[in-house]
């Protein structure tokens, strides 16, 4: 699926980062992705992200649309004609918007879930949470702060700015479950901040039986706002072998 470049603003993105067993997340990707690791550990986590004056370029903004919307991503590594290549996969996306769920997996890359958002930002404080029909459900209550905690992986916001900068090509599963379709964000300026988390909460992300007990644990949150951007279409991903993963299709198992 070939979709024009999109373009429009990010209102506001608030990234919540997790460090992640790598030996879990190894069994849990399906080929040909693995995970990217930061000091031998694993990356993945949600991106919060609310759009505004979507369209496609060359379009007026006051045409383009807006929504809230969610995205369980994993960083990633795969090796494409000899080279090591790095993005962001993407299981699950979810949406306020009827159009993007509507259009999600025939217009836009993977199936967007329609969802209730709750919005409160007020002073620094940002309150997002969401549930889908199928029971997922997210929170998060944040602060915007000066710094990075202090339990981070990342040495400082610099290290943990550019290894999320360099994840900008996102892979999520097609309607059959077996390729992948991409998009790669173009930002036109590239800038986070940090921000305290008060409580979080993912379904996603809290199932024991895809992230056991003990193999996950909270690690950052960044900000993003007013973000002019453009998505770009990347070449579809059909794995030419397969592995042995009870979380995909049997298109995407060992024979």
């Amino acid at each position: 699926m070939k979709i024009p470049t999109i373009t429009g603003v990010i209102d506001r993105r608030i990234l919540i980062n997790y460090r992640v067993d790598k030996e879990v997340l190894r069994k849990y990707l399906p080929y040909p992705f693995r995970p990217k690791l930061v000091d031998n550990a694993g990356m993945a986590g949600i991106c919060l992200i609310r759009l505004k004056e979507i369209r496609p370029k060359g379009i007026p903004a006051a045409m383009g649309i807006s929504s809230e919307n969610g995205a369980h991503r994993i960083a990633v590594e795969w090796t494409e004609n000899g080279m090591v290549k790095e993005g962001v996969f993407i299981p699950r996306r979810d949406t306020s918007s009827h159009l993007n769920a509507l259009a999600g997996g025939r217009v836009f890359p993977g199936e967007h879930h329609l969802a209730a958002f709750t919005v409160n930002e007020t002073r620094g404080r940002y309150e997002v949470a969401f549930k889908s029909a199928d029971g997922t459900s997210l929170a998060v209550t944040a602060l915007e702060t000066d710094c990075l905690g202090p339990d981070s992986i990342f040495g400082s916001l610099e290290e943990a700015s550019d290894f999320f900068k360099a994840g900008s090509a996102g892979f999520s599963p097609c309607g059959d479950g077996c390729t992948f379709e991409g998009l790669e964000l173009i930002t036109h300026e590239w800038k986070v901040t940090p921000l305290s988390v008060v409580e979080v909460h993912s379904s996603f992300f809290e199932n024991k039986k895809r992230f056991p007990e003990g193999s996950i644990a909270f690690d950052n949150a960044l900000l993003m706002k007013n973000i002019r951007h453009e998505w770009r279409s990347l070449e579809q991903k059909t794995p030419s072998r397969t592995k042995k993963d009870i979380s995909w299709p049997s298109c995407l198992k060992g024979k």
